[in-house]
């Protein structure tokens, strides 16, 4: 029999084989796997895990490329761009040989966002049509699972999937209709990674670093640690225990608060970076649509800053250039108003959304007329899809389609009214729908009290609005409240982007400029 002392040194000498065996297994993240889609005519990065001192040779479709280990095992090397094509094996070779089979070379597109992205297809509009015409090798999908963390992840839980109905069923809508759309008109293989959140704040999306080394934000970070370090397990279980109770009394009375754990949900800054985005940073990829804003609306001058910072980041963190990063303005919600509103959170997060189109190569798909006012979740998802693939279609892939809603360019004061020229209308010219009044738009005098407008078309992209009180007008808006009232599009059904101004002197000016 073995002493306790020689049974010790055998099950530790086991135990150290075991992990030396675990060491040098080789893996890749889920981002690959069978059924995959690599993005065409540009590098495709591809990296995993492997014993240290190994030479890793990556094989597909006539290619051969080779990487060595670092001392942590880690390895990463570049596969040369390819046409679209396939179906192709990519094999991974090393004291291990994995093989990936069904790979394609297409187009792959990340949808992100909160819950208007999360929202499925089989709670969308005209849902069992959709799902009964799926089926389509052509077009596959992967989910990345909710986790909120301050640990940057490597991986997560996920496959690549075929479309079909029950897949596309519980698949993003917008992801979904946009993928369904491109691939019809490409006429290759389109592969979607959703990894949306629904309820999620931008800042969250963002790694603690970089908002560390603003200043703006210390204040703003102290107070996420210490409710963070302050929430316990013991509260989180009453929040639960609440909310089922809620639920099983058939949700009589008003709705607690939502059992979102301070320390691992989607409102703390970075835990969406770090658990649904940093696992499949670098993979190769087109671009990416995104429809959130909703969590952020009440702090509209802060997500100015946070929403372009986060684009930058994420380019930056790819690699791959200013890629294509196209998103939805927020649609319209709650009750329309008989008056004019003088105050409007959603209307300044769209236009904090709409000031972001300064960055480079960037898109946005104005949707005011797509929203329920008694459901912040619309179920229309396939115009907003429509809107998104148009600017992918012109922007993206050359086409020549009308993508840009009508913006304001100019205003000029004339014969007590104003003078509205916008830029981005197509050659139908602007249009108003349904009546031949031009409605939602407010004026202002000296007063600062803005009131509806009189408006009509008087060139194919100019607007003539007045109000016979105010003979000096002194600000103008369109589309400004959380629900506007409107009819104003260009001819391809694109509504004009909401938008306000002051004038001075005669000159348009953003009232917002001066904002820190």
């Amino acid at each position: 029999m073995y002493s306790n002392l020689t049974t010790s040194i055998i099950y530790f000498c086991l135990s150290l084989g075991a992990a030396t065996l675990s060491l040098a297994e080789m893996s890749l993240p889920a981002i690959f796997g069978n059924h995959m889609v690599l993005q065409r005519q540009q590098i495709n990065p591809v990296w995993g895990r492997a014993a240290a001192g190994q030479v890793i040779t990556v094989r597909i479709n006539g290619q051969q490329m080779t990487a060595a280990t670092d001392i942590d095992g880690r390895w990463k090397l570049n596969l040369k761009p390819m046409p679209a094509g396939g179906p192709y094996t990519l094999e991974v070779s090393g004291q291990q040989t994995i093989r990936f089979t069904d790979v394609m070379v297409g187009e792959v597109w990340l949808c992100s966002g909160q819950s208007n992205m999360q929202w499925p297809l089989a709670q969308s509009d005209g849902a069992d049509l959709e799902v009964l015409t799926a089926t389509s090798s052509q077009l596959r999908m992967i989910s990345i699972p909710e986790v909120g963390t301050q640990q940057a992840q490597e991986d997560f839980k996920g496959q690549w999937q075929l479309s079909d109905a029950e897949v596309a069923a519980s698949f993003s809508a917008v992801g979904y209709h946009f993928g369904q759309r491109l691939q019809r008109a490409l006429g290759v293989t389109v592969g979607l990674i959703d990894n949306a959140w629904g309820g999620s704040a931008v800042e969250a999306w963002i790694p603690r670093e970089v908002l560390d080394n603003h200043p703006r934000y210390r204040n703003f970070l102290k107070d996420w640690d210490a409710k963070a370090a302050a929430y316990t397990d013991v509260q989180h279980a009453a929040c639960v225990a609440q909310w089922e109770a809620w639920l099983a009394g058939e949700r009589e009375g008003e709705a607690p608060r939502w059992p979102t754990d301070l320390r691992y949900g989607q409102g703390r800054p970075a835990n969406l970076y770090n658990g649904v985005l940093h696992p499949i940073i670098g993979y190769g990829m087109r671009g990416v649509i995104w429809y959130q804003g909703e969590s952020n609306a009440a702090r509209a001058e802060q997500y100015a800053h946070l929403f372009p910072l986060m684009i930058s980041t994420w380019r930056e963190q790819w690699q791959q250039g200013d890629f294509p990063f196209y998103w939805s303005q927020l649609a319209d919600f709650t009750a329309e108003l008989e008056g004019a509103q003088q105050e409007s959170w959603w209307a300044e997060l769209r236009e904090a959304q709409t000031k972001t189109l300064d960055l480079p190569n960037t898109g946005q798909a104005v949707i005011i007329d797509c929203g329920e006012g008694r459901d912040i979740h619309p179920r229309n998802k396939r115009t907003v899809a429509d809107r998104l693939v148009r600017h992918a279609l012109a922007k993206t892939y050359g086409y020549n389609l009308a993508c840009e809603s009508p913006r304001f360019a100019e205003l000029t004061l004339r014969d007590a009214g104003v003078e509205v020229r916008f830029e981005h209308v197509s050659s139908g010219g602007l249009y108003a729908f349904d009546v031949a009044a031009v409605k939602g738009f407010d004026l202002a005098g000296a007063d600062g009290i803005f009131h509806w407008a009189s408006a009509q078309i008087i060139g194919q992209d100019r607007i003539f609005v007045m109000h016979p009180k105010i003979t000096e007008p002194t600000a103008l808006r369109f589309g400004w409240a959380d629900n506007p009232v409107f009819n104003l599009f260009d001819r391809n059904g694109l509504p004009v982007t909401p938008f306000r101004t002051h004038v001075v002197d005669g000159i348009s000016v953003d009232r917002t400029a001066a904002a820190p």
